[in-house]
């Protein structure tokens, strides 16, 4: 994927321009259609769920995701992006959620 094309660093500036959560859910109701909105919503809990160590089992019960989006879903948490780490450490700054695979 790149990054520095036109088309995606205006995305991303737009993202960094929203103030409020209204002004969030606004755009990305816009932006995306209501079933992209739930399934980002679902991946994000997915994420979270991983980094309390919850089993992939459950995750898939309580989110209704595949075993195969879920394990996406922890490569990513664990992956060298750090997208989904940043967040929720920055969400959840009273207690770090450190990497699986820290040594």
């Amino acid at each position: 994927m790149d990054w520095n094309n036109k088309e995606n660093k205006q995305l991303i500036q737009a993202i960094l321009a929203l103030q409020t959560p209204d002004e969030a859910r606004r755009f990305l109701r816009d932006l995306m259609t209501e079933n992209e909105i739930e399934e980002f919503a679902k991946r994000y809990q997915t994420a979270e769920l991983l980094a309390q160590n919850v089993p992939y089992t459950i995750i898939e019960k309580k989110t209704g995701l595949s075993s195969t989006t879920v394990a996406r879903v922890s490569k990513w948490l664990n992956g060298k992006e750090g997208g989904y780490r940043t967040i929720i450490t920055r969400l959840h700054h009273h207690h770090s959620i450190p990497l699986a695979r820290e040594s």
